[in-house]
């Protein structure tokens, strides 16, 4: 059956982030019609975004995003399945919540609004862009923090290169906005079918964290389906060994 599939990326990262699920996907014969959209200020060659950073990107929210995606999805010849990571697979469920998906796939996602880890790694991971004294400016990932909060199971070279590859700029009022009810979900609301995915290793949007998020689902609203990857950190979907969660994604997909 061919699907309509629209790729999420989350912050520091664009749609090209997914290129690599979307070749494998047309490599394997699924029959896909795939779109990435980058965030509001965030399409563009990575090196070029880094260079010359926006000072508008500071005023992006989360709740700016969404829109932005409901403009997609309305423009559609039917509804998408919406697969996200990271704060893209919150948007994910914010969609889902809204009825704009028929079915959705979260990949170690930032949480709704309510839900929330307190851990060191958490707070380490997370500060450097929630940091309320630092006001609106666009904050710029480095390859050092990269590999702690997105890479911390990958070698430092392999980090290094994924950072260059497609880091870009990210608006603090992005996180920051998810702490309010742009985030907010009515978990007992009836869904379409939904996949929440986490990494055993992840510092930034951490396993317990992930846990409580399924749990707020309670099993009368829908099919929620959890998978988790072992040995994985918070870039599962591109570091070495992501054609497993790709393809494990593709299966749940087909099986929908």
């Amino acid at each position: 059956m061919s699907r309509i599939v629209v790729f999420i990326h989350g912050m520091y990262l664009g749609g090209s982030s997914w290129q690599p699920w979307i070749n494998r996907a047309a490599s394997q014969g699924r029959d896909y019609t795939c779109h990435a959209p980058s965030w509001p200020y965030h399409d563009g060659a990575p090196e070029q975004l880094r260079a010359a950073m926006d000072p508008a990107l500071g005023t992006l929210t989360f709740g700016q995003i969404i829109d932005y995606y409901k403009e997609i999805i309305d423009a559609l010849r039917e509804k998408p399945v919406l697969v996200g990571h990271s704060v893209g697979g919150l948007v994910v469920q914010k969609l889902i919540n809204g009825g704009y998906g028929m079915a959705g796939v979260a990949v170690s996602p930032a949480t709704p609004r309510g839900v929330l880890a307190f851990g060191p790694n958490f707070l380490r991971a997370n500060f450097p862009h929630l940091n309320p004294l630092a006001g609106n400016r666009p904050i710029r990932m480095t390859a050092r923090r990269f590999h702690y909060a997105f890479g911390n199971t990958m070698t430092r070279a392999d980090s290094d290169a994924a950072f260059e590859a497609y880091t870009v700029p990210e608006s603090r009022n992005v996180p920051r906005s998810t702490l309010t009810r742009q985030a907010a979900i009515d978990f007992t609301k009836p869904h379409p079918p939904m996949l929440i995915i986490t990494a055993d290793k992840d510092h930034l949007t951490p396993r317990a964290m992930i846990k409580r998020n399924v749990r707020k689902y309670p099993p009368a609203a829908g099919t929620l389906d959890f998978a988790e990857f072992r040995g994985r950190s918070h870039l599962l979907c591109g570091q070495t060994g992501w054609e497993e969660v790709a393809d494990h994604v593709f299966a749940w997909i087909d099986q929908h």
